[in-house]
This record gives structure tokens, C-alpha cells and sequence, in this order.
């Protein structure tokens, strides 16, 4: 599972550059139209969104699956040994539900009604059933690193970008 994890966390990585990069290039091409040409592009905005949209929820995945995302951790950090594990394993079990019940089944359904009823963006003419697949991919991607969390608990193994605590004992 260590090997799957590490390859989804770098090609999550690159995407996100390249979102960002694609992001930049973009809001830069508005600038340049829209001050230095007088003749503002018709889609950067829209695009410049709809990026944003994609960068937020999949960042926002890479973000949990690197344990760097905002977190209260007064409870687990009072915890020591199996106490803390458990709790650990609460926690992320309450991330994966809300994750699947929320952002891949309701991001499912979202994605099926502007499909269904033919919705498309206004400058670009994309379905935005395209844009709204972010939310659905994000959801999967956090009940992953959460059921990844989950083993790497159960293994008493330190998760990625987090050193050993002294009172991780048994």
C-alpha cells in the first residue's frame, strides 16, 4: 500500500503544479489582455475559477494526505500508546464517512445533474460536470489517505510528514 501511497502522492503533486502553473500562465495572459492589449480575453476568468476550484479540492486532498492540513490535536496529543492509536483511528474513520457520504456521493450526484441536464460554462462551453469532477476525485482521494492512516495506525507506523512522537509507546 506504502508504494500505491507514494505514487499517488507524487502524481497528485505534479498535477497540482501543473494546475498552478497553468493558474499563473493564465491569470497573466488576463493581465496582459486586459492592460496591455485593451481587449480582455473572454475566457480567462472563467478558466482562472474553475482552476482555482480544482487546485482547492485536490490540494486540499494532498493537504490531508500529508497530514498538513488544520487539525485540533489538544485530545490525541494528551493520549499516549494504544489510547492514542484508537482515537487516531477514530478520527480518521470519521474523515473517510464524511468524505464519502459528502464529496463522492453528493459529488457524484453533482456531477450527474449538470451532465443530465446539459449545463455547460458560459466563456468556455465546457460541461461543468468536468468542473464539478474534482469534488468526487478529491473524496476519493481523502477516504484513500484516511483508510492509508487507518493501516498505518493499526501497524503503529509513523504516517508521512510527521517525526515520532516520544509517547508513541505500546
Amino acid at each position: 500500500m506504502n508504494k500505491l501511497r507514494h505514487a499517488i502522492d507524487r502524481a497528485l503533486g505534479w498535477l497540482l503544479v501543473v494546475l498552478m502553473g497553468a493558474a499563473v500562465m493564465n491569470v497573466l495572459w488576463q493581465v496582459v489582455t486586459r492592460w496591455g492589449l485593451k481587449d480582455p480575453s473572454s475566457y480567462t476568468e472563467e478558466l482562472a475559477r474553475y482552476l482555482l476550484i480544482w487546485i482547492g479540492l485536490l490540494g486540499a486532498a494532498y493537504g490531508v494526505g500529508q497530514k498538513l492540513h488544520l487539525a485540533i490535536d489538544i485530545l490525541p496529543t494528551s493520549l499516549s500508546g494504544r489510547k492514542q492509536r484508537v482515537l487516531n483511528i477514530v478520527i480518521q474513520l470519521a474523515v473517510a464517512a464524511f468524505s464519502f457520504a459528502v464529496m463522492v456521493v453528493g459529488g457524484m450526484r453533482l456531477v450527474w445533474l449538470t451532465l443530465r441536464f446539459d449545463q455547460f460554462s458560459a466563456a468556455l462551453g465546457i460541461p461543468l460536470g468536468y468542473v464539478y469532477s474534482a469534488l468526487p476525485l478529491s473524496g476519493v482521494l481523502i477516504v484513500f489517505y484516511a483508510v492509508c492512516m487507518i493501516a498505518d495506525e493499526r501497524a503503529g507506523a509513523t504516517p508521512p510528514g510527521h517525526a515520532a512522537q516520544p509517547n508513541d509507546g505500546a
